[in-house]
């Protein structure tokens, strides 16, 4: 998933992009029913809309840093870790000392479960934009119950019949959603509806 905002005016996408470009477009369209903004989660997104354009600019678009003298923060935070002993003379024999080791511990994990992590958090937002957009829709329980036992191809069969600014949109957030192992017949699906 990118990071993408989207907003919808009932079944319809009128808009997508940068955080500022979506709370711009719900701005243009605050006197209009219906109209939702979702995030790259698939969570709605409740936009402070006061003031004029540039207002929102400021608020939503990206802060600058101010730059100081000296060595740029790296990010360090520091918190308490316990462990048994055994575990305490182990990472104090490891090259670079605890700090290092549990570094790379922690790096080597997340690497590892990147990929389950990255299924869990696509059929999360697939199914939270759902709730909010289709969860009155024929099929809608069975295509969720589709999207979490990986089932892609029933889970496309149940959605093709919805608005089609719907179903495009939980194509993009169900795009990881069905695992790399696993044929996906969406991503041929919007291939050929792209053409």
């Amino acid at each position: 998933m990118d990071e993408r905002f989207v907003v919808f005016r009932g079944p319809e996408r009128v808009a997508s992009g940068t955080r500022v470009e979506a709370a711009l477009a719900a701005h243009a369209l605050a006197s209009q029913p219906g109209v939702l903004v979702f995030g790259p989660d698939g969570r709605g997104i409740d936009f402070d809309l006061t003031g004029g354009q540039d207002e929102i600019s400021r608020r939503y678009g990206p802060a600058e840093a101010p730059r100081g003298r000296g060595r740029p923060k790296l990010g360090v935070v520091a918190r308490e870790v316990t462990l048994l002993p055994r575990h305490w003379d182990w990472l104090a024999s490891q090259p670079g000392g605890a700090s290092v080791a549990l570094r790379k511990l922690v790096e080597a994990a997340s690497r590892a479960a990147e990929g389950p992590d990255r299924v869990r958090a696509a059929r999360e937002a697939t199914y939270r934009f759902a709730s909010a957009m289709a969860g009155d829709l024929p099929g809608f329980e069975e295509a969720m119950r589709a999207l979490f036992a990986g089932d892609d191809t029933a889970f496309e069969t149940r959605i093709e019949a919805w608005p089609t600014d719907i179903a495009a949109q939980l194509r993009t957030y169900a795009a990881e959603a069905f695992g790399p192992d696993q044929p996906s017949d969406l991503a041929s699906t919007s291939a050929s509806r792209a053409e």
